[in-house]
């Protein structure tokens, strides 16, 4: 006969069997996290938790729940924020070779980047500057982008290998460029760069007309049929500068640029506009009222001098807008928790109002909004249950970040890049404690550093100045 003892070892056993076998299965619980989830009523969860299976979030909650899960990998966040991964609503990744040439050239598009471009741009060029990019944003928090240059497919495969996700227009203009000779030739190499990536899980294929004044009428209104009929996004700098104003005008009898793509009937919720500086009460009801994306990209803005985007007006309208970079030859750094600090100050300036862009709105136009804008927001941009597992975590403990009363106004007036520890998209953990997982870092500058040489070469061979 058992001994009693032996009966209750077996029945203990038999019960912790019982358990585990009524767990469910899921890769990933980050717990002991302070959660910024982003979400309607902007929830935040101290010691909260989040389950993800596969790509996708299974839950966020109190952490009450965790023995009702069995994960594969636990991560303990030790009370760190975590907070939807970062979007960039605009950017031109490759250009990452060029940054800190002809900073402060005044003209410097026509007269600097268009000639340089002319002489470089090239595949091997765009593999190289995206690999460096890419790194630069996953180790900022950026897990999604939207970007606008030549060669997009060549883009693409970086995105692909590193793990990020990534709205990808390739570019038309009227003009000859490195992969096409004019804006028709440009159109057929975006539409065979939509078809090989419409159904990649991760890359969203664009068309991304420069502008309204580098291309035709014909070509903007070609393009706006194209991405109604195909179902997909139109990346643009609209309402950027004053050359643009003047020379729409001319065309268009007087119109501002917004209201010229109105009257074209290229304004549509398939347009995500950059910059949009030069927008009054009629322009913005008209974004509105058409479902246009925007994005706001203030330190490219206020480094070229073009001005103060009505950002805090049409975010408080109501209308789809997030933060972006520009390209790092423009703002220079692709991090978006960069442009936080210059976002919230700058309104403020602008605004003559202390109270001007509060910290959540920055942090909103940086996730939930950002995902507007780029019409995403059913799949990214918040941490709840059934959308995509992007998802980063803040250090709470650097310096920098002591003490924190108010995460959102730590977030925007207190971090940098650096205070990025992980990222994860589509529930895979692609940075982990400031180490990349998924491509080599140090090869991949390396490149950019030999490539620099050639830069420095031609520039210098053109007769201008490494200013």
């Amino acid at each position: 006969m058992k001994s009693i003892k032996s009966l209750f070892s077996i029945g203990f056993f038999l019960t912790l069997v019982a358990q585990a076998s009524a767990q469910t299965p899921v890769d990933l619980i980050i717990k002991n996290a302070l959660i910024l989830t982003m979400d309607g009523q902007k929830t935040i969860l101290e010691n909260g938790m989040v389950v993800v299976s596969e790509d996708v979030i299974v839950s966020v909650s109190n952490g009450s729940d965790f023995e009702a899960y069995d994960a594969k990998e636990i991560i303990d966040a030790k009370g760190d924020i975590v907070m939807p991964g970062l979007i960039n609503t605009h950017t031109h990744v490759s250009m990452s070779v060029f940054r800190s040439l002809a900073d402060d050239v005044p003209d410097r598009l026509h007269r600097y980047i268009f000639p340089l471009e002319s002489k470089l741009v090239s595949r091997d060029m765009v593999r190289i500057g995206a690999n460096l990019g890419n790194i630069e944003m996953l180790k900022g928090g950026v897990t999604t982008y939207a970007d606008m240059y030549y060669f997009e497919d060549e883009v693409a495969k970086t995105v692909d290998k590193i793990g990020m996700r990534a709205v990808l227009g390739e570019t038309i203009i009227k003009f000859p460029v490195a992969d096409a000779q004019n804006a028709q030739e440009g159109i057929d190499y975006a539409l065979k760069f939509i078809e090989e990536y419409k159904n990649h899980p991760r890359i969203t294929p664009a068309f991304a007309p420069h502008a309204p004044y580098t291309n035709t009428t014909l070509v903007l209104q070609q393009i706006s049929k194209l991405s109604q009929e195909l179902d997909v996004p139109v990346l643009i700098h609209l309402a950027e500068s004053q050359r643009e104003n003047e020379i729409i005008a001319e065309r268009s009898n007087g119109l501002s640029p917004i209201s010229y793509m109105n009257d074209i009937g290229a304004l549509n919720r398939h347009l995500v506009a950059a910059h949009v500086i030069h927008a009054d009460a009629a322009d913005i009801a008209l974004l509105k009222a058409n479902d246009v994306g925007i994005a706001h990209n203030m330190s490219a803005n206020i480094k070229s001098a073009k001005g103060v985007s009505p950002a805090l007006e049409m975010f408080d309208k109501g209308l789809r807008i997030g933060l972006g970079t520009d390209g790092p030859m423009s703002g220079n750094t692709l991090s978006t928790i960069d442009e936080f600090n210059q976002v919230a100050k700058v309104h403020k300036l602008a605004n003559n109002d202390r109270a001007a862009m509060p910290p959540i709105k920055v942090i909103e136009m940086a996730t939930i909004g950002a995902a507007r804008a780029l019409h995403m927001e059913d799949k990214i941009g918040s941490l709840e249950a059934g959308k995509q597992a992007d998802i980063i975590i803040i250090d709470t403990k650097a310096p920098n970040m002591v003490p924190i009363y108010n995460p959102y106004s730590a977030l925007v007036y207190s971090a940098n890049a650096s205070n990025v520890r992980t990222s994860i998209v589509a529930g895979k953990i692609l940075m982990r404690d400031r180490k990349i997982l998924t491509v080599d870092e140090a090869k991949i500058v390396q490149e950019a550093q030999d490539y620099a040489k050639i830069v420095r070469k031609t520039v210098e061979e053109s007769g201008e100045k490494l200013q």
